[in-house]
């Protein structure tokens, strides 16, 4: 009879969990390569441990990017993850797939194109990127045309709303445009397109306008703007157009406000952004960018490489990227259809709308987002003598809720506010759970010592500290003290749990 070993079956049994072996016992890799190899279960393991650490993507109310998609676009993903887009010649279906997206949302936007037209377009990374290459186009076509009249071209200046997201200021500083800001303040937080006319001259390349404010979800009025920019331009002889920043509006209004004119039906909109990853409905890494006409794109800024087989143009900043979002963007458009998209932002928009009631009936907020515009709810409160929205943020992550506090922009930095991004997966049941955690974190604050009286008292230590010691605090010394003493304020009055 054959005889078993279990010492060694159990030694086996042991080892093949990586929770048994040497790799969790000792620290975790962190600058330096290490020497040697671990098992593929103990490297997977030790990095979905501190992964656990994480906020839920779901819950992450700050951001715009879609953060689910259906299982059957998952596994398209998984299975284009491998293809590198920039082979056009070894996949011409996935370049031909990115050109049905270009053109389906181009016609989404009123492209100016007959039935047989091409719409000129590009997918990128995300609007960033397409922000960068639209400036880089109307900077050449300034130049060009500066040049052809032997007048100087070395100043270019570029004009937006003091709201604009940080890739407007990037591309500004990056390509060596002047940045012309329009001033926002309190209670009206997007660009006010009287001063942003204003503001343009000869040497002004475009005036983007944001449609879909990263402060408030609100978009500008493109339809006033251009008509201003088209008396000014009349009047002077210039030609200047306009972009639109529809990163985040793009996929709303063609649905929920069709009768809305921001898009291509302004005649002075030369060029749009959208972002494919936030209401297009796709996981992070795609943007688009599309032109009204050929000629609205400079022909110098297109190259053409061969040496991945074939002649290819390519217009973009990076090379190498994946597929697989852009063939998840073709899923989404098809899937959904226009039926689909619209009833997604419709739910969107009231599960929105019932939140904003939510928090209005507990007669503790003032809401500053707009009904018309991205649904995101963006509100602060009407008193803020005792706590401010930063406590309520902060408290807020107790219940696993990512729900930002900032300031609005500068001449309005007196305002602090509260957003909640909701997206095809915040749910009305999930909004209505979000509204009993903010009443029961303003039941919280409601016991808890005065964060101002805290900062009373660090002042007040820091006085008496003065006058013992001649040497002078920082700003930063002087701020931590703040918040010490209001931590242990709280920490003395109350055990706080999410119950």
């Amino acid at each position: 009879m054959a005889s078993s070993n279990p010492c060694s079956n159990s030694h086996e049994s042991v080892h093949s969990s990586p929770f048994a072996s040497r790799y969790v016992q000792n620290p975790t890799p962190k600058f330096v390569m290490p020497e040697n190899s671990m098992s593929k279960e103990a490297a997977a393991q030790i990095i979905n441990d501190e992964l656990m650490l994480d906020g839920n993507p779901r819950l992450n109310l700050a951001s715009f990017v879609t953060t689910w998609m259906e299982p059957e676009c998952d596994k398209l993903i998984m299975d284009s993850i491998n293809k590198n887009y920039v082979n056009m010649d070894e996949y011409p279906v996935t370049t031909e797939i990115q050109n049905r997206c270009i053109n389906m949302i181009a016609h989404l936007f009123n492209a100016p194109l007959g039935d047989s037209d091409v719409a000129v377009g590009a997918g990128t990374v995300g609007s960033s990127e397409a922000i960068m290459l639209a400036g880089l186009a109307f900077k050449r076509k300034w130049q060009s045309k500066r040049k052809a009249e032997g007048k100087a071209f070395d100043k270019p200046n570029l004009v937006t709303g003091a709201n604009f997201h940080v890739c407007w200021e990037k591309f500004c500083r990056y390509f060596e445009v002047e940045l012309r800001e329009v001033k926002v303040r309190e209670g009206y937080y997007v660009m006010d397109p009287f001063e942003a006319v204003e503001m343009v001259d000869e040497n002004t390349i475009c005036v983007a306008s944001i449609f879909g404010s990263t402060y408030n979800g609100e978009f500008e009025d493109v339809k006033v703007l251009n008509d201003l920019l088209m008396k000014k331009n009349k009047e002077s002889g210039w030609d200047t157009p306009i972009h639109v920043d529809a990163a985040s509006g793009g996929f709303i209004a063609p649905f929920l406000y069709p009768e809305l004119e921001w898009d291509f039906r302004l005649p002075l909109v030369k060029s749009i952004n959208v972002s494919g990853h936030k209401y297009g409905l796709v996981y992070a890494g795609i943007g688009w960018v599309i032109w009204r006409t050929r000629q609205d794109l400079p022909q110098q800024l297109i190259f053409h490489i061969d040496y991945l087989g074939a002649d290819q143009s390519t217009f973009t900043l990076n090379f190498s990227k994946g597929s697989s979002q852009v063939i998840a963007q073709y899923y989404q458009l098809i899937r959904l259809g226009f039926e689909g998209y619209r009833k997604v932002m419709q739910n969107c928009r009231d599960n929105a709308m019932a939140l904003k009631e939510g928090l209005q009936n507990t007669g503790r907020f003032t809401i500053v987002s707009k009904d018309i515009g991205v649904p995101v709810v963006a509100f602060c409160l009407k008193d803020r003598s005792t706590h401010d929205e930063f406590e309520v943020s902060v408290m807020l992550r107790r219940f696993g809720w990512i729900v930002p506090a900032y300031r609005m922009p500068k001449d309005a930095k007196h305002v602090s506010v509260l957003r909640v991004v909701v997206r095809e997966d915040f749910s009305r049941a999930l909004a209505e759970r979000l509204l009993v955690d903010i009443i029961k974190v303003l039941a919280e604050l409601d016991t808890l010592p005065s964060k101002n009286a805290a900062k009373a008292t660090a002042l007040a230590k820091d006085e008496d500290a003065a006058n013992d010691s001649a040497v002078k605090k920082t700003a930063e010394e002087t701020e931590m003290e703040i918040v010490n003493a209001w931590i242990d304020m709280i920490t003395k009055a109350t055990k706080i749990t999410c119950c």
